[in-house]
């Protein structure tokens, strides 16, 4: 099996799904790099997994048994029955509209529209990976000929967090959240209109002002922003940040724990704030979403539904107010529209991918996993051998 890797968010993504193969030893898995403007930072991840690598130029000259992505570039490439899967929470951003001349066009869902699944007349993927029913509906709007191939096999990240929900007080030790604290979790997605890119700032203002006796602040940060700037960049422009104990969990670690582990997310429209509201989290949001989310999905109905974040208010009242007015079923809408088969990726996926295959399935039963502990900058995980000595 080829495992084409675009960036590190998509590889992310696809090790919830090589997991399932992992201990078949009648499968070998391939990773390569896929063509993308992002993918700084894949190499490090590929290294960092240890698996047989090839260069993109030779594994799109090979012929392999199943392919498997969650991106698009040069995919219509690759010599093998093709699985696509979602890099976020379900598909939910619209397809950016270039600028220029030219009539205007409906815009489509970015990962289910005939622009990324069709060439030449022929829709590319054989299996299409989809989170919810919803979304069947939304493909047959926006490329018809693809429903065919489409599969509802559920969330992994919604399943996984589900399962961690236990681990909470060991994710809690880990970003070294006193037992008294209430943990703030900022999550930013990548560009302009992300929370880091309009209100970097807020980090500074969060760590001043928030008692420090009763909050500690942690950050998650798209890897865009990270591998978009440069690991370093983001540690000089986050050192006075860092020095107040802000606890900035890297790229490479597991995003997953520190929800888990959240009393509040303050996010925007990118998936880890929607992903906040299945642990049970107060979530606020920065912003507006604008035009870029469809309203139906589940960044939409969240959008739609969370309270704001107020810049021109004091914080620490509004997190006062945010925990009063939460109660666990709160987000339930959302975290309804996240999956239609809560519980059952693992199940439902490993069942396309060996039916792809042709090969009988082991008889093992599966069991979404909790996911490993988040670290930190400066963590001896995130160290490199001369910074431990």
């Amino acid at each position: 099996m080829l495992v084409v890797v675009h960036t590190v968010t998509s590889g992310q993504r696809l090790l919830d799904v090589v997991r399932l193969l992992a201990a078949d030893l009648r499968i070998q898995v391939v990773f390569t790099m896929g063509p993308d403007v992002f993918n700084n930072g894949v190499a490090e991840l590929l290294a960092r997994i240890g698996g047989v690598t090839l260069p993109w130029h030779l594994a799109i000259r090979e012929q392999f048994d199943l392919a498997i992505c969650a991106a698009y570039g040069g995919i219509e490439n690759v010599h093998a029955p093709l699985v696509v899967i979602p890099h976020g929470a379900g598909y939910s951003k619209l397809v950016s509209r270039r600028l220029g001349g030219g009539a205007v066009a409906a815009r489509g869902l970015y990962g289910l529209s005939a622009q990324e699944l069709v060439r030449d007349g022929t829709v590319l993927p054989s299996a299409i990976v989809l989170a919810h029913d919803a979304e069947r509906r939304r493909l047959a709007q926006s490329c018809p000929e693809a429903v065919a191939v489409a599969e509802v096999v559920g969330d992994a990240s919604h399943d996984r967090l589900v399962a961690s929900s236990r681990q909470r007080r060991a994710y809690r030790r880990a970003l070294r959240v006193p037992d008294e604290h209430e943990l703030v979790v900022v999550t930013s997605t990548w560009g302009p209109d992300s929370l880091f890119g309009r209100h970097a700032g807020l980090l500074r203002r969060m760590l001043a002002e928030l008692p420090r006796d009763r909050y500690r602040i942690a950050a998650l940060l798209h890897p865009n922003i990270w591998f978009g700037h440069g690991v370093w960049q983001i540690r000089a422009w986050l050192a006075d940040c860092l020095k107040k104990e802000l606890a900035l969990v890297p790229p490479e670690a597991d995003w997953r724990g520190a929800l888990v582990a959240a009393d509040h997310v303050v996010g925007d429209h990118g998936s880890a704030a929607v992903y906040g509201t299945v642990c049970g989290a107060s979530v606020l949001l920065v912003g507006d979403v604008g035009d870029d989310v469809d309203p139906e999905s589940a960044g939409g109905l969240l959008s739609s539904a969370a309270p704001r974040l107020l810049l021109d208010q004091p914080l620490s009242a509004q997190l006062r107010a945010a925990a009063a007015g939460h109660h666990p079923g709160r987000h339930a809408a959302v975290v309804a529209r996240l999956t239609s088969a809560p519980g059952r990726f693992d199940r439902n996926m490993r069942r396309l991918l060996y039916r792809l295959m042709r090969l009988p399935q082991p008889l093992v039963l599966l069991r979404a996993d909790s996911v490993p502990p988040p670290y930190l900058i400066g963590s001896p995980e995130h160290m490199a051998p001369e910074e431990k000595r």
